[in-house]
């Protein structure tokens, strides 16, 4: 029914795809406008509006580097770095 579609993105001009999926996705949420920018200019816009984030340092309990995390770590609690983490979850 849907079929992908080639947009021009408002912000940066280039073409981005509008996927049937998407179109799927947004037709499921009522949405009727098709996006109007592209992925990147979409985050960019998002992140724009989202104040800047405190970081905070721990050490990974896993390799010993220092990792920077978005929340106060605790001393109950391991904190892990980002590759660390992504193993962990990988291997479930």
């Amino acid at each position: 029914m849907y079929e992908d579609k080639t947009l021009v993105c408002k912000d940066c001009g280039k073409e981005f795809v509008f996927t049937a999926g998407e179109q799927e996705f947004y037709a499921s949420r009522g949405f009727e406008n098709e996006p109007q920018r592209c992925k990147a200019c979409r985050d960019a816009r998002k992140n724009a509006t989202r104040g800047t984030r405190e970081m905070f340092e721990a050490t990974c309990a896993a390799c010993g580097k220092v990792a920077r995390v978005p929340f106060q770590p605790r001393e109950d609690r391991p904190v892990y770095c980002s590759e660390c983490f992504a193993k962990m979850k990988e291997n479930g």
